[in-house]
């Protein structure tokens, strides 16, 4: 079968680049060799897309089953697709925490498409990081041992960062495996993130608190990531299941928008 585009993985362990690919055209074929890739790099890059947000919804479609983000308010017509932009006087920027997307839910998202509308001149990069890698890493004691935990995820942990639910929000809690098997690819991952989770299950968060931090900084170590540097018409599409991300947030004075969709996950096991 013929590709009609070529992927060219990062020199990292973790994103690949797809180059000679129009999204607006792809077709079933295609949209199965990219879920393939998917899988494989679990993150995908495009560049020079033009997108807006019905053709994002249509795109994110061929994935999956597109979701609406929890807490963020729709400004684009389209429920599931979000407008995330940080302007010149916002001193936070929207997710600026290590994080995987809703784990606070009980079935967090799949994964999900941003696309790059206005970018700033200097900064704004994001980092992925490979969570099998980061679980390989561990002795095979600790992986056992973290293997018969579940760990508590809120949607309001208080990290100082515009990731949380408003004031009158409701906020969200969920219960995961703190090692997750992915669904598809079978192997095994570090499933806890900065961002929203608080402590293991039956321990109180004291307790937790020096195994989490040591995971924490585990899932930051530059040998597990990639750093993307985003232009307008860029589109990073990424497996919420087998990776972490953190929008570094450098860009003080000036703007980024974004345009974001998620697709519906399933329960970790």
């Amino acid at each position: 079968m013929k590709e009609d585009f070529r992927i060219l993985p990062s020199l990292k362990v973790i994103g690949a680049a797809i180059k000679g690919l129009d999204l607006n055209k792809m077709s079933s074929a295609q949209s199965k060799l990219i879920s393939k890739a998917l899988l494989e790099h679990q993150v995908l890059f495009f560049e020079n897309q033009s997108l807006d947000p019905k053709k994002l919804f249509e795109i994110a479609s061929k994935f999956g089953e597109p979701v609406k983000y929890p807490f963020l308010i729709n400004k684009t017509g389209i429920p599931e697709v979000m407008e995330v932009t940080k302007r010149p006087d916002d001193k936070l920027n929207f997710g600026g925490v290590w994080h995987s997307d809703t784990s606070y839910l009980k079935s967090p998202s799949k994964g999900a498409l941003l696309y790059a509308v206005e970018t700033p001149k200097i900064g704004g990069d994001t980092v992925f990081s490979n969570m099998y890698k980061v679980f390989d890493s561990l002795s095979l004691g600790m992986q056992a041992f973290l293997s018969r935990l579940s760990a508590v995820n809120v949607s309001n942990k208080a990290n100082d960062q515009d990731i949380r639910p408003k004031s009158n929000s409701v906020p969200l809690k969920a219960s995961h495996p703190v090692i997750r098997t992915h669904p598809e690819t079978k192997r095994k991952l570090v499933y806890v993130n900065e961002a929203h989770t608080v402590n293991f299950v039956g321990m109180s968060e004291a307790e937790s608190k020096p195994l989490l931090d040591f995971l924490f900084q585990k899932i930051k170590e530059e040998q597990f990531s990639y750093r993307y540097t985003w232009k307008p018409g860029s589109v990073a599409f990424w497996d919420n299941r087998a990776c972490q991300h953190f929008p570094i947030n450098d860009y003080q004075g000036q703007q980024r928008k974004m345009l974001r969709i998620s697709l519906a996950g399933t329960v970790p096991f």
